[in-house]
């Protein structure tokens, strides 16, 4: 079976088939990605959240737990009910590296029958090995991590749609992107704020990027992003009075200098590719040239 996205398995999940693996393996370590996937899948095997306490047991590398609980949980047969056992390894590098012998047959296993299965996540998972190919044969891989080459802008919009009620314009959706960076929890918080303050009336409406203001970073944050956004449009007064702030407020000047920095760099990357020759692949605008450089998304840029 190939890999999974979790990324596309949220866009879609109603689209999502389990199977019957006896071995589901998630690989990637994207805490956000790990704990959706993970509830998405309790679903389909307990469908009655009546069955959850008995039926879906979940252990931790930093607890001190037998590996034989963990097969014995997923090989127990219940007898008269319809959820689905489930043994759930978290942090589980470790406990696959000392365990290969056991789970490589569980994962070869073409049916599970009425058994129960075993659920691993794990940060990597090399495709070289015999676990992973026989996951690969019968079992269930899953990606949590978020992809190198990734529209992560157009799946927050789907994300905000389909969890939160909520349409976001194109822009607003990069801009959040921009502030909380690949930080898929913290967009979660964002748009779950964003979508308290938001009248059920204007939810259908695309929200624009001033709305990203008020629920994306702490006030803190906040203030700095207006800093370096006062400061970029010449206005020194006011750049200097919200630096005052954030000194006020006891932040770390380093990590001030660093904030403003990195935004810096960015423009300073938009420029040099504006003044490339056209045959070197100079964009064709300077809001290309923006989004090339990452910095698209900043604060009326």
């Amino acid at each position: 079976m190939p890999s999974l996205r979790g990324l596309d398995i949220l866009a879609a999940p109603a689209e999502f088939t389990l199977g019957e693996p006896s071995l589901v393996v998630l690989h990637g370590g994207d805490g956000f990605l790990v704990l959706e996937i993970l509830a998405l899948v309790r679903s389909r095997l307990c469908p009655d959240e009546a069955d959850r306490a008995w039926a879906w047991r979940e252990f931790s590398a930093g607890e001190d737990f037998d590996p034989r609980d963990v097969f014995d949980e997923a090989a127990t047969v219940p007898m008269f009910a319809t959820a689905t056992r489930a043994a759930v390894v978290r942090q589980a590098d470790a406990f696959v590296t000392a365990n290969r012998a056991r789970l490589e047959p569980i994962a070869d296993a073409p049916r599970r029958g009425g058994r129960g299965l075993v659920i691993l996540d794990v940060k990597t998972f090399p495709a070289t090995t015999r676990l992973a190919k026989a996951v690969a044969r019968h079992g269930l891989l899953i990606e949590t991590a978020l992809p190198s080459a990734f529209d992560l802008a157009a799946w927050v919009r789907g994300w905000a749609r389909s969890r939160h009620d909520l349409t976001l314009a194109a822009a607003t959706a990069e801009r959040l992107v921009e502030r909380l960076g690949v930080h898929l929890g913290q967009i979660d918080q964002a748009l779950a704020r964003l979508a308290a303050a938001t009248p059920a009336e204007q939810r259908r409406m695309p929200l624009q990027p001033d709305a990203v203001d008020a629920c994306a970073g702490t006030p803190l944050e906040r203030t700095a992003w207006g800093m370096i956004d006062a400061a970029g449009t010449g206005d020194a007064p006011a750049a200097i009075s919200q630096l005052a702030e954030l000194l006020a407020a006891g932040e770390n000047p380093i990590g001030i200098s660093a904030q403003a920095a990195a935004v810096l760099r960015r423009l300073a990357t938009a420029a040099r590719l504006m003044a490339l020759p056209p045959a070197a692949g100079r964009p064709a605008s300077v809001d290309q040239a923006l989004r090339e450089a990452g910095v698209a998304a900043w604060p009326k840029a």
